[in-house]
């Protein structure tokens, strides 16, 4: 089994022979278990040797690249394998056509409707004092064209993040913030979505969609707004699920962020999280459909081939909501 690799220091990546390397003025030199490893993401300053991005391309794997609060600024991808001319021209029909591109954008807002409730209804469970913001999220009507799609989602998103100081143990919520986030909590945040959205980006490589025609956020020159999309339903599962871990299990201290022109995650902390948010990825459900366990990562790529069928008009697009 492969699995991602996470690099949090500065150093060089380059080839000697086969073998993969990296490089760094503390740990010297490390040889890396190439066929092991299906992505790298790199959160320090990395440097790729010439010959390191040929046996990378050569073995197919990506390398991400982060700045030092965690945004997403790029990727090294291998040549696409997975090529279909005729998906690339459906998906792009159904998001020039207002009204097909209006009901995948509607159900991508009612699966992260529902898996938002669905993590606020475990929390009361747990005597988390969430009501108000489950029935003010209920209210919230899904429906019109894009515009009011993505208000409904923003009304949504905003009560649910207002939930958070009635969940979490300590770090006050506030005000959402990005750029940069200016609290814990949004630092924690925007790590968390950033890595949900290059985890996003390489399921869709792996499918024939292409990953800047989207349907709820408007494509952008500098984004891959598709991964937006697919990683917004899956936030209150993945991302969420593992800061509100480690926070109120105490995993992640004050002493575990520095403040520079924001705040942000120290290379310990940032360890920390990596390693929860990895093992949420592997996580596995059974499937009622498939009869089996997929992990939450591989949920990700099933609903490319769901967007897929729907493109194709094999059959009608439902976005995933949690069954458990």
């Amino acid at each position: 089994m492969k699995d991602p690799l996470y690099i949090t220091s500065h150093g060089i990546l380059f080839r000697k022979g086969n073998t993969l390397y990296f490089m760094n003025e503390e740990e010297g030199k490390t040889a890396l278990p190439i066929n092991s490893i299906n992505e790298i993401h790199c959160y320090g300053k990395v440097s790729l040797r010439s010959g390191a991005s040929s046996l990378l391309m050569k073995q197919g794997i990506p390398v991400n690249f982060f700045n030092k609060y965690g945004y997403y600024e790029g990727s090294l991808y291998p040549r696409i394998k997975l090529n279909s001319g005729l998906i690339v021209v459906k998906q792009s029909e159904y998001y020039l056509d207002s009204v097909k591109r209006a009901v995948i954008a509607g159900e991508i807002v009612k699966g992260i409707k529902h898996n938002i409730l669905q993590t606020l209804k475990y929390y009361k469970k747990k005597g988390k004092q969430v009501e108000t913001f489950i029935d003010d999220i209920k209210k919230e009507k899904i429906g019109g064209d894009v515009s009011q799609i993505m208000s409904n989602e923003g009304r949504i998103w905003y009560a649910y993040y207002k939930s958070f100081n009635e969940i979490l143990n300590k770090f006050e919520m506030g005000n959402r913030e990005i750029r940069p986030p200016t609290t814990e909590m949004n630092a924690l945040m925007s790590f968390g979505n950033s890595l949900l959205y290059s985890s996003a980006l390489s399921e869709i490589y792996h499918t024939y969609l292409h990953p800047s025609v989207s349907f709820l956020h408007e494509p952008s020159e500098r984004r891959f707004s598709l991964a937006l999309d697919i990683a917004d339903i899956f936030k209150p599962l993945i991302v969420e699920r593992v800061i509100f871990k480690l926070v109120n299990n105490n995993m992640l201290s004050e002493k575990d962020f520095e403040r520079d022109v924001g705040v942000l995650l120290k290379d310990k902390g940032k360890r920390i999280f990596l390693k929860e948010y990895q093992n949420k990825l592997e996580t596995t459900v059974k499937h009622p459909e498939l009869g089996r366990k997929v992990s939450y990562k591989y949920l990700m790529r099933l609903e490319c081939y769901k967007l897929i069928k729907h493109v194709l008009g094999d059959k009608e697009y439902k976005s995933f909501k949690m069954w458990w």
